[in-house]
Order: structure tokens, then sequence, then C-alpha cells
């Protein structure tokens, strides 16, 4: 399967893939938000979890050898901790609806969810008693649609990484067998998704159409290239890169979790240093089957798609970070801003 012949979908967004759609909400003062995944039906679904210090509800469900055969939906957050609450939020939207696990007669919503820290990045965080992430959720889900805002939207309004503003980003290939790929991820990594102190992308190889800036790699690479910018230089930071892969191709869970493997190489590509112990990356996979595409045999094929699930996620990535704007009390600037 050549690579070469890879476009984007319509949209250049996770919604390309059949059986998607994305909602976001947040609070500009608050920097922090959360972005809710919605699947039209039960989606097969996997982890992958990298980092060192993860915040997550519900992945046990997903393991291979347990009951469930498929979720509802999938919650990137903001708040920490506090964030997970936004999952309840999409399980409320999504019980008024009906939709969930049966099981003894009552429908449970089934909604993995992870979180990032973005507590110390500016904004407001006196909540009072509850936080509220609770109504995110449900506000992201009511608001799930095949059009939603990247940059400083939803789970990526208050994301940083060691040199700009991260961000919520995504992107989409279409292979030559009709499936489709896409990424949704947000972008608050201890590393850095830019090369040096300037604004060429890591993930500047697998760039579609001029996507985040179409600047290519700089040549000659600056000396200080591999030199890992982090957090941590010159002060700590938050931290967590978390994704969310899907295609519309026919998978079983085992074969999600090592699409969520495969995607994490997406992390690799486009952040360094990534995977640290104080990133809490992680990485969900969810299969629709709606293209009705099969993958029973191992080989070239499957190569393939591991590799459109690296690469979609790069350059999901870097859309994140590009798509990023500048508000008040920031820490950083927005990549946009910034001239090398």
């Amino acid at each position: 399967m050549e690579t070469r012949s890879w476009r984007p979908g319509p949209r250049n967004l996770i919604t390309d893939v059949g059986g998607v759609l994305v909602g976001n909400a947040g609070d500009g003062a608050l920097k922090s938000g959360t972005t809710a995944v919605l699947f039209d039906r039960p989606a097969v679904a996997g982890v992958a979890i990298l980092g060192g210090a993860p915040g997550t509800r519900e992945t046990d469900l997903l393991s291979p050898d347990s009951l469930v055969p498929g979720i509802d939906a999938l919650v990137l957050s903001g708040g920490s901790a506090f964030g997970l609450d936004a999952a309840s939020g999409v399980q409320s939207l999504l019980r008024e609806k009906g939709r969930g696990f049966s099981v003894a007669g009552f429908s449970v919503p089934l909604v993995p969810a992870a979180i990032l820290f973005d507590l110390a990045n500016g904004g407001d965080k006196d909540w009072g008693l509850h936080p509220p992430y609770r109504e995110f959720g449900y506000a992201a889900a009511e608001a799930a649609a095949e059009d939603f805002a990247l940059g400083s939207a939803g789970a990526g309004l208050g994301c940083t990484t060691a040199t700009f503003k991260g961000g919520l980003g995504s992107a989409s290939v279409r292979l030559e067998n009709g499936v489709s790929v896409g990424a949704l991820v947000a972008v608050n990594a201890v590393g850095s998704a830019t090369i040096g102190a300037g604004r060429h992308f890591w993930a500047a190889p697998f760039e579609i159409g001029g996507e985040f800036g179409d600047l290519g790699l700089p040549s000659p690479l600056p000396t200080d290239a591999a030199v890992p910018r982090t957090k941590f230089d010159p002060r700590p930071g938050a931290n967590t890169t978390i994704g969310i892969l899907a295609t519309d191709a026919v998978l079983d869970k085992a074969s999600m979790k090592r699409l969520a493997i495969a995607a994490h190489d997406g992390f690799a590509r486009a952040i360094w240093p990534s995977h640290t112990d104080f990133d809490g990356d992680l990485v969900f996979a969810a299969a629709t089957g709606r293209s009705g595409v099969t993958f029973e045999l191992r080989g070239a094929e499957t190569i393939a798609l591991a590799a459109a699930a690296s690469a979609v996620m790069a350059r999901a990535i870097a859309r994140g970070v590009h798509a990023a704007d500048a508000a008040p009390g920031d820490r950083l600037p927005a990549w946009r801003d910034h001239a090398d």
C-alpha cells in the first residue's frame, strides 16, 4: 500500500471516520476544558499508556479479555484528577438518549476517559466546592458534531508544551483500500513539538498540504536540535499528551491495543522528548467498522494501517500547537505569534 497516495479526508479531522462526532466545552478564564468523542454505535476499543503519570477512568474494560465488546464515547479533559468528572457528564447525556451496555435490565453508558494536568497554567482555578468538569462533559457531548474547533478549545484550552502553547489537534487520512484513519489529541507535553528554539515542527516529514505551516525541516538542523527542551528547563510545568486514534476498519480488541501502541510512535515523531516519567502519555484506539473492510491477514496492509496511525497522530500533534491562540494570562507564546 503506497503511502504517497494517502490523502486527508474532506475535513482533515477525526470525524472523517464514519460514526464519530466530537464536541468541545470549557472556560477561557479557567484555561481548561473537555473534549468528548461520541460513537453512533458501540465501538471496539483499546488503550496504550506509555507515560509515567497517567490519569484515567474505565481503561481496564478495554483489555482484550474483558467482557464488554464496545464503548459509547471517549473523553479527553483538562483539570488533572478533577477532570475525570467530565466522563460523568458525557455519561448523563448518553443515558438520556438510551445508550449503554445492557445488564440486568439497565443500560450503562461506557465512557473511558483520560486527563491532563493544566492546573498551573495561569487560569483561575477557584471554582468553589465542586469543579466544573461534569458540566463541561455534558456540554461537550451535547455539542458533538462533525465540525469542531482546534487549538485553544476543549481539552486543548489550557495546554502548553516546553516552548509554545499546546492545543487540541486533529487530522485524518484515507488509505487505498478505502479505510479512513483519524486522530484527535490534546498536546500538553513536557517536551517540545518544535525543533530547537525555532518554529519548525518535528512532525514536518508527515505534513500534508501545508496543514501546519509548510515550513518543512530546517536546513541545516540547528546544533541544539537534539538537546531536550522540557518544562523542567527552566521551571517545572504541567504535562501529558492524550490522544484518540479512530478508524472505520473492522478490528477486534486485541488489534485496537496494537493500533494504540502504533499511534504512540506518532508521539515520538512529533514531540521531543516524549513518554517521560512526568507525562501521562496515553492513546485510546477505536474502530467503528463502518467501512466493512477487515484486516484478517497479518501482512503489508496491517503494517500500512499501523504506519497511518503513527503518521496521522504526528500530524494531529503539530496541528494542535499550530492552531493555538494567544489569550490573556498565558505563560507561553502561541506558535503563530512567534518569529524565528
